[in-house]
């Protein structure tokens, strides 16, 4: 079955950056759309990133372009998010997405 495992949230400061993982397995990712979703405390879901299969056609939130950044490695069946320029709105639960399977989260805090 298919499963997404999310990875590399944290503490961050403002202004700082991470990296966040999923690894995914029980579909052919290298086809795959994935996408990176967030969901702040008492707020709803947002989609952040959109990575299309041809691993060049993106689409980004107005709120994060030009700092954050979304690839893939096909070979290890990751997905990434590189997230710069940290904001303290940026704080959330971050997930992996294959519409309709999701992960299971990662929190991302930055706070001073």
């Amino acid at each position: 079955q298919v499963q997404l495992v999310e990875s590399g949230g944290g503490l961050a400061q403002p202004g700082g950056s991470l990296r966040l993982s999923c690894a995914a397995s029980g579909f052919t990712f290298r086809i795959a759309i994935m996408r990176w979703a967030r969901q702040a405390s008492g707020k709803g879901l947002e989609w952040v990133a959109v990575l299309y299969s041809d691993g060049s056609n993106t689409y980004y939130a107005d709120s994060v372009k030009g700092r954050f950044t979304i690839s893939r490695d096909n070979a290890k069946n990751t997905l990434y998010l590189q997230m710069n320029s940290l904001k303290p709105e940026d704080t959330a639960l971050y997930y992996c997405a294959r519409v309709p399977c999701w992960g299971q989260g990662t929190q991302v805090t930055v706070s001073s």
